[in-house]
Formats: C-alpha cells, structure tokens, sequence
C-alpha cells in the first residue's frame, strides 16, 4: 500500500522535481505538473495509458469530469498500488511532465 509520503519521497528523489501547493494540496512539478494529490488517499499522476489502466483496474485507476480535457490525467487509489508500481507511475509521469534530460540544465 503506497501513501502520500511515498509519493513525496519518490518524487522529490528525482532531478529538478520541486514540491508546491496546487489547489490547496500538495504537488510535485518537473517542467510542468507531474503529481497532486486529488484528496487524502488519491493521487494524479500523467500517463500515457490512462484507459487501459482504468479498463484493467477501475477501482484503482480512474478520473473525474475534471480531467476529461486532459486525457493524460489520472487518479490512482494510493491503498491499491504497491510502492513498486507507484514508483513505476511517477516514472512516466515525470517524463510526461518534462523531466530534465541533464539534471545540470
């Protein structure tokens, strides 16, 4: 079972990834946006594969009206996942998000 505090901790392991505010909750950014927490307990995180992940596990993976108008926004349950798929998923995230090819840039 994954928490907010491995969200954080994954995150903030990554070159040029910043935590701030975004909504009133916390938030993780590369170049852009690559991790909020929705609410206490769901995440969102980008993904190229947002419909499979929801089609295989609706009750981990899914999104709200507020994410229709970007279909690389997804909500994970974060009780659901393991911390090894979590990391997996900020992963893709951060390079959706803009991940620095050169952490000195």
């Amino acid at each position: 079972m994954a928490t907010e505090d491995d969200v954080r901790r994954i995150c903030l392991s990554m070159p040029g990834v910043a935590e701030r505010p975004s909504w009133g909750q916390p938030a993780w950014f590369a170049k852009t946006l690559m991790a909020r927490m929705w609410e206490e307990g769901v995440g969102t995180v980008k993904t190229d594969e947002r419909e499979a992940l929801a089609a295989m596990n609706p009750d981990t993976f899914f999104w709200t009206p507020h994410h229709e108008q970007s279909p690389q926004l997804m909500l994970v349950r974060l009780e659901r996942i393991g911390t090894d798929e979590l990391d997996e998923l900020l992963q893709e995230s951060y390079r959706i998000a803009g991940a620095r090819a050169n952490p000195t840039e």
